[in-house]
């Protein structure tokens, strides 16, 4: 099975999207469990929150890596990033038996790609992502690196990269607007 999260309901057909690789595709897993960290964007549902006007694309949060034995690992970057980005959120995961592989290099564990529509299978209704990630992490299915038990580390990493990230972002306010707000003392002098 190859397994497509999303929070839009009613999808009979995964299509193509552009994204990550610049073209169109449509992004899946192997391992269900994997694509939990798809059905919400901490970027998008902040700024929904907080009423922050945006239109076009939203840019991506991807607050996962990958163990040593390629187990899924969802990291907070900041404190309660799980809770705020997850609880209270629903979603689908769409299912499918078979897909087209497109010739296009993942390097993600698990994961695979179709340039072309891919018949959804199976829908399943999610009612809180965040239960599901708490489930699957109690199986053993995906870790979670809390910011509260690695927070020296997590920092480090957040001061040599966030600011960068902030520069790069020019083109993109929704997402200067989340970093500014979730790591204050690391942009303050930003404009």
């Amino acid at each position: 099975m190859y397994y497509h999260a999303s929070p839009v309901s009613g999808i009979d057909v995964l299509k193509p999207h552009v994204s990550n690789h610049n073209r169109p595709l449509v992004y899946f897993s192997e391992k269900r469990e994997n694509v939990l960290v798809y059905l919400s964007n901490a970027i998008e549902k902040f700024c929904r929150e907080t009423g922050f006007p945006h239109s076009g694309p939203w840019q991506k949060w991807g607050p996962y890596g990958f163990t040593s034995d390629r187990l899924l690992q969802i990291q907070e970057y900041y404190p309660n990033a799980l809770t705020e980005t997850y609880a209270g959120v629903s979603g689908y995961i769409y299912s499918a038996d078979t897909i087209e592989p497109a010739n296009v290099p993942i390097h993600i564990p698990f994961a695979a790609v179709s340039e072309r529509p891919v018949r959804v299978t199976v829908c399943e209704f999610v009612p809180d992502a965040l239960e599901a990630i708490l489930a699957a992490e109690r199986s053993g299915l995906i870790s979670i690196l809390r910011y509260a038990d690695a927070a020296d580390r997590i920092e480090a990493f957040n001061r040599r990269t966030i600011p960068t990230e902030y520069e790069n972002a020019a083109a993109h306010p929704e997402y200067r607007n989340f970093l500014k707000a979730k790591f204050p003392h690391l942009l303050n002098d930003r404009q």
